[in-house]
């Protein structure tokens, strides 16, 4: 496995079993709760997490959110070093049985889990309702590119004057930075999550049917919500 690479994604939801309803309708998964941690499924593959959001959460009424994970090969370095560069350390758990993991913030406020151990692996990179590709939303593209550099060794390519492109270690295109202003974006940074579909047209209708909208449409791809403030791209495959 590949370290600093995109491997998962979790949901926080205020509604588990409201939001189970709605991925199971689009993308055909069937979740199994194990200590009320929801794993969705795609036949034999794992494929995503979801959770209730947590009570702290829930007061400072943080709308639901897409989290995602990248493999690192060992969390508290990782941790040390992100705090160096500036980066703020929410949570971290060693030992835990599942692996080590930990949620940092870069120095804009954008969220992102890392991981170290070996249960976690979705991330495809064409399969059909699977996890594909991530996204940064970002204020100042600039100071994100200067954070993940130095923090995972990723290397970047400008594809405009407000996006580029995040390459790992392998010369692998991993992610896409995007810088917008938060007039359009709102006052967050995040890392949003990308689903593939063979239509999104066709996607988009069950999404609709479901209490989901859609709120931004680039032809091949198309931005879209669940109905409870959590975002996420469906893209043609």
């Amino acid at each position: 496995m590949v370290v600093n690479n995109f491997i998962w994604a979790d949901l926080s939801s205020y509604n588990p079993t409201k939001t189970k309803t709605f991925y199971e309708a689009v993308f055909g998964w069937k979740y199994y709760n194990i200590d009320n941690y929801f794993t969705a499924y795609l036949g034999p593959k794992e494929i995503v997490g979801l959770y209730e959001t947590p009570l702290a959460f829930q007061k400072m009424k943080m709308p639901s959110f897409w989290m995602s994970y990248i493999q690192v090969s060992d969390v508290e370095s990782t941790v040390e070093k992100a705090r160096e560069l500036g980066g703020i350390i929410e949570l971290v758990e060693i030992d835990a049985s599942i692996g080590n993991i930990a949620l940092i913030r870069d120095t804009l406020g954008a969220g992102f889990t890392v991981y170290d151990g070996n249960a976690f692996n979705s991330r495809t990179k064409n399969e059909e309702n699977t996890f594909i590709f991530n996204e940064l939303h970002i204020s100042d593209a600039t100071k994100a590119i200067s954070f993940y550099k130095a923090l995972f060794d990723w290397e970047f390519t400008e594809i405009s004057s407000n996006s580029f492109a995040v390459y790992n270690s392998q010369n692998e295109h991993i992610a896409t930075i995007n810088e917008i202003p938060n007039s359009i974006k709102s006052t967050y940074e995040y890392w949003i999550c990308v689903f593939g579909v063979k239509d999104v047209q066709k996607t988009l209708k069950t999404i609709e049917k479901h209490n989901g909208t859609m709120v931004f449409d680039e032809g091949e791809r198309l931005l879209c919500s669940d109905g409870s403030e959590a975002f996420f791209y469906i893209q043609n495959i």
